[in-house]
C-alpha cells in the first residue's frame, strides 16, 4: 500500500480542519477537537451504528431542547441503544457545550454512537455508547436563497423504507441522504426531493416538504418515509395559527408541478421556499405569499422563546 504524501495529507487537514479553539464535549469531558477522538473501533465509525440531532441555538437558548432530546431517546430505543445518560444529563451536557464556547446563535450536534467493539456487526459485542456533543456557528443558505428560492431536481437515489431502518430514525447512516444531495450538486441543483419505493414524495435531503395547494398545505405524512421533523411540526402549528387548513397527504411529483407554493423546513434552514423541481417553475416561479408569511411567523417565534 502507498501512503498519501505528507504534504497532501496536510493540505486536506488544513481545508477541512475544525477551529482550533472549540470545545467538544464527550464522554463527560470537554476537549479541544485536537483531542476530540473516538477509537477506529468504534460501531457508529465502522457501520453508521448510532443516532444523532441537529439543534439550534438561539439568543443564547436551546431552540426545542425537549423536542430534540425525546427524538434522541426514540431513535436510541428502536435501535436497541442504551443512551448512557439520563435526558436531565443529557440537557445539562448540552448547555455546557453551548456556554464551554460562548455561542449565542449557532448549532448543537449531539451524537451516539454504539461504542467500541469488535470487528462484526453484532450489538452485543460492544462497549459503553460514546455521547459527543458539537457546539458551533452554522452555515446557512445565503440570504439571496430565501429571496429567490431553491431549484430542485427529483433524486434518483430512494429514501429508506420504512420496513427497512425507519426514516422516523436519525442514525448516524445517511448515505441515501449524501447519494441524492450529490445528485442535485451534479446536476447544478441546490437541493433533491427524495420519492419513496411507491414513487410518492418523501422529502428533501435534510428537509421537510410543503406544497400549497388551492390556499391549503399538504405535506406528506410519516409513513410515507418521512423524518418527523420538530420544524414541520412547529409549522403546522403556526399555520393552523393563521387560520390554514393544514393536512398530512400522500403526493406525487405532479402535486409539486402543479402546486401555488413549494417550502421546506428544517432544523438548519427554518424556512426556505422552492420554486422549481426538474425544471418547471412552481407557481410564477418566486417565493409565495403565504411561505413569506410562515417565514415571518417562524422568525417571530424563534426569536421570542
Amino acid at each position: 500500500m502507498i501512503a498519501a504524501p505528507e504534504s497532501t495529507m496536510a493540505s486536506r487537514e488544513n481545508a477541512y480542519a475544525p477551529d482550533p479553539n472549540l470545545r467538544i464535549w464527550i464522554d463527560g469531558e470537554i476537549v479541544s477537537p485536537a483531542e476530540a477522538k473516538i477509537s477506529v473501533f468504534d460501531h457508529g465509525l465502522l457501520y453508521g451504528d448510532g443516532v444523532f440531532e441537529g439543534i439550534r441555538i438561539y439568543n443564547g437558548r436551546i431552540f426545542k431542547d425537549r423536542e430534540h432530546i425525546d427524538r434522541l431517546y426514540e431513535s436510541a430505543k428502536c435501535l436497541l441503544l442504551d443512551v448512557p445518560m439520563s435526558k436531565e444529563e443529557m440537557s445539562g451536557a448540552m448547555n455546557a457545550a453551548m456556554e464551554a464556547n460562548n455561542i449565542i446563535d449557532g448549532y448543537l450536534r449531539v451524537i451516539v454512537t454504539r461504542g467500541v467493539g469488535l470487528l462484526g456487526i453484532a450489538i452485543g459485542h460492544t462497549a459503553c455508547p460514546s455521547v459527543i456533543i458539537i457546539a458551533a456557528s452554522i452555515q446557512l443558505y445565503p440570504p439571496e436563497v430565501y429571496q429567490r428560492g431553491l431549484r430542485c431536481i427529483t433524486a434518483g437515489t430512494l429514501r429508506n423504507h420504512p420496513s427497512s431502518t425507519s426514516p422516523r430514525v436519525k442514525s448516524l447512516n445517511y448515505l441515501n441522504n449524501i447519494m441524492a444531495k450529490a445528485e442535485a450538486k451534479n446536476a447544478g441543483s441546490d437541493e433533491a426531493i427524495m420519492l419513496n419505493s411507491e414513487g410518492h414524495v418523501t422529502e428533501g435531503t435534510g428537509d421537510n416538504l410543503f406544497v400549497v395547494r388551492r390556499g391549503e398545505l399538504h405535506t406528506p405524512p410519516p409513513s410515507e418515509g418521512i423524518l418527523e421533523g420538530i420544524t414541520r411540526r412547529l409549522v403546522m402549528e403556526l399555520a393552523r395559527k393563521r387560520g390554514y387548513t393544514v393536512a398530512e397527504s400522500a403526493l406525487i411529483r405532479h402535486d409539486i408541478y402543479v402546486a401555488q407554493e413549494c417550502f421546506l423546513t428544517g432544523t438548519a434552514a427554518e424556512i426556505v421556499p422552492v420554486v422549481s423541481l426538474d425544471g418547471r417553475a412552481i407557481g410564477d416561479g418566486k417565493p409565495g405569499p403565504i411561505t413569506k408569511d410562515l417565514m415571518q411567523d417562524f422568525i417571530a417565534y424563534r426569536n421570542r422563546v
